[in-house]
């Protein structure tokens, strides 16, 4: 019987395979070896896609002429720095005593790819083939993968969309990046007086540099509108009692044209003139019109995928969803956590069913115990497959990051900031266990003649699930902490303390009460929030649309631009190429000049690259590739039609000086910069 080979992504992954097989290896040059086994790493890719003019010398020049390029055969070729470990790995593929190939690399479609290349390179003939697909690197998992591993056949659609998805980039980078460089080029270049610009298009980069363009331009063409309110404050026996004048049916003011919306006035002298009115009658009284009780629960959020979690420590921590992504790969490597290249939120049955081995294994992490003690005694583990985390119909390749519960001890040897984000992803999963907060809500109409006023109070009831996260606004939660929500809310949302509430208990419709004082408050609306580097990464999620509710966000999941694995390197890209520029301290993202200029022209030529819909439908085929729904080269026929089609529209334009006007305006916005590299 011959041997088995287990071939990892990584020469660490290697290792905890090796040690969760028991395995007595001896060490050789790029594997490990027993009798019976051979374990084997990538390191990374280890081949990729040729350049064109490995195709012909003729596309070494860039040139008009060459385009559309669309070969009928792709070519692929080792990556020279790693062509050693290739060398290895390829002999060890077709080594005569190996029969049976376990892949090992990560679960996913880019391990997947990575995988696949080396194999078609090396010509692998007549070996049994098992994909191993686990969620974590503890060693139960690695030995459940093993034991389930299926023929790696029924990957061959996952194959298919990766090697699709390298395609597309790959196309749409090289026929659009040298059609638009050739075009306009140099007229950017001597614009910001540059000895030459290239123009580097991608099928999410641009769309992303687009959302980021579009949103700057929002900012600087809004146009600020004060308004004015008026409070007022109501004596109810020593509390103050806020309320806020809305012109509703009734009012003197229904419908006026001198109204901001309904609760303002676009003139102070007409807040003033209102003012005035309701003081004509002294003393000045308020009634009770109507008081509504009731009680509002706060389910704890669902568990962190990538995106969640990026956009997290983007706003807690001011990191780069690059450095999260690296900072969550280490904790899995670790075994602390479950794969993090994930875009669910949510758990899956099978998990459920064993979650109080996560639960045990956090006994020995002393922060948490308290919260685990609790969860105990509630007992609320055990209902878990029947709440909102638990639902199979929305995991695709993973489930969401949660801690393992093993790898403890090798806290000790991470960063701090790594040990925070830990400790985040420990008490988001905790939270899950507890029972909703509960907020107690009271809403007063009162009115003063012929006036409304509205006042709204909250009062948290219940402490619920904060118990674990901290009570969102709390001063004690500051943005050094690890609760998940200490800065998500102004803590003028809890406004109430408990003598207002208990004077609120005695108020009944009809009472009147005495108005301390009223008072114009002037407002001005907002423009638009520029993107930080972790809301960018959401709106990626959300095909474009930074949505801040996580229901509205679960329905349109899958529609995403980019993958959970990709969104933090497109964006580290368009930093590095400058187009974009990101404030390190507070994670902000603007718009460089040259980013801005390049947007005007993709606007000006292949408009639809900067399209989030489209981009996000792209990615949703190649979804649809690896669930089978379309073949690849369907997928293939409407890629080469997409290319020929808008190289040819490219080819027939003449918008030189509409670009110059576009150049012109945006520059005004950078003039210092500009005008320093012209000097």
């Amino acid at each position: 019987m011959g041997k088995v080979l287990y071939i990892a992504e990584k020469p660490s992954v290697a290792q905890e395979f090796a040690k969760a097989l028991h395995l007595r290896t001896s060490r050789k040059d790029g594997y490990l070896e027993t009798d019976d086994a051979v374990v084997t790493w990538c390191v990374g890719h280890l081949v990729t896609m040729s350049y064109p003019e490995v195709y012909d010398e003729k596309y070494k020049k860039w040139s008009l002429d060459t385009l559309p390029f669309l070969p009928e055969e792709f070519k692929y070729e080792v990556i020279q720095s790693v062509s050693k470990q290739y060398k290895i790995v390829s002999k060890l593929l077709n080594r005569s005593d190996i029969d049976v190939i376990y892949v090992c690399t990560d679960s996913g479609r880019e391990g997947e790819y990575i995988y696949r290349l080396v194999e078609q390179m090396s010509g692998v003939k007549g070996k049994i083939r098992k994909r191993v697909w686990i969620d974590s690197q503890t060693e139960e998992e690695i030995l459940r993968g093993i034991r389930e591993a299926k023929d790696l056949s029924e990957y061959d659609n996952l194959s298919a969309s990766a090697y699709l998805r390298a395609k597309e980039d790959y196309l749409i980078g090289i026929n659009f990046s040298r059609l638009l460089t050739l075009k306009y080029g140099n007229s950017i270049s001597s614009y910001l007086n540059k000895k030459y610009s290239v123009i580097s298009v991608g099928r999410v980069m641009t769309c992303v540099l687009g959302m980021v363009v579009r949103r700057e331009r929002e900012i600087r063409e809004f146009v600020e509108t004060p308004f004015y309110r008026v409070i007022d404050r109501i004596d109810l026996n020593g509390q103050m009692l806020e309320g806020e004048w809305k012109a509703v049916e009734g009012s003197n003011y229904f419908q006026s044209p001198k109204l901001y919306k309904e609760n303002g006035f676009k003139e102070k002298r007409d807040a003033d003139e209102l003012i005035h009115y309701l003081m004509e009658s002294k003393p000045v009284k308020c009634k009770i019109d109507s008081i509504e009780k009731k009680k509002e629960k706060k389910n704890p959020p669902l568990l962190f995928n990538l995106a969640e979690l990026q956009n997290e420590c983007s706003k807690r921590f001011k990191i780069s969803p690059d450095e999260t992504l690296r900072i969550v790969q280490e904790l899995y490597e670790k075994k602390l956590v479950t794969y993090p290249r994930t875009d669910a939120r949510v758990l899956s049955t099978a998990v459920a069913k064993e979650i109080h081995k996560n639960l045990n294994g956090l006994m020995k992490y002393d922060a948490v115990v308290p919260y685990l003690n609790d969860i105990v005694q509630m007992g609320s583990y055990k209902g878990l497959a029947k709440t909102r985390y638990v639902k199979d119909s929305q995991i695709t390749d993973h489930y969401a990051i949660i801690p393992t519960g093993q790898g403890l001890g090798a806290l000790k040897s991470v960063s701090s900031l790594s040990a925070r984000v830990y400790d985040l992803i420990v008490k988001r999963f905790l939270s899950i266990f507890y029972p909703p907060a509960v907020y107690q809500k009271v809403s007063i109409v009162s009115s003063v003649r012929s006036e409304k006023f509205f006042s709204n109070l909250k009062m948290l009831a219940e402490e619920g699930y904060f118990k674990v996260t901290g009570v969102p606004g709390s001063k004690k939660n500051d943005k050094s902490s690890t609760s998940p929500e200490g800065y998500e809310e102004d803590s003028s949302d809890e406004n109430a303390n408990q003598e207002m509430f208990q004077m609120i208990q005695t108020i009944r419709k009809g009472m009147e009460f005495p108005v301390y004082s009223f008072e114009t408050k002037e407002g001005k609306t907002s423009p638009p929030k520029r993107y930080n580097s972790g809301s960018l990464i959401l709106a990626m999620e959300n095909a474009g649309q930074l949505i801040e509710d996580e229901e509205l966000r679960a329905q349109i999941k899958g529609s995403g631009i980019g993958t959970s694995a990709t969104r933090g390197e497109i964006l580290k890209k368009l930093f590095n190429n400058k187009y974009l520029m990101l404030n390190k301290k507070t994670q902000v993202v603007t718009p460089a000049l040259e980013g801005e200029m390049i947007y005007d022209v993709v606007n000006h030529s292949i408009r639809s690259l900067l399209n989030p819909e489209l981009t996000a439908s792209w990615e949703k085929g190649l979804n649809y590739v690896a669930e089978g729904q379309i073949t690849d080269e369907e997928y293939m026929i409407k890629l080469e039609k997409f290319i020929i089609s808008r190289t040819q529209g490219v080819l027939g334009l003449n918008n030189q000086s509409e670009l110059r006007r576009c150049y012109d305006y945006a520059s005004q916005f950078y003039k210092k910069s500009h005008n320093e590299k012209n000097k």
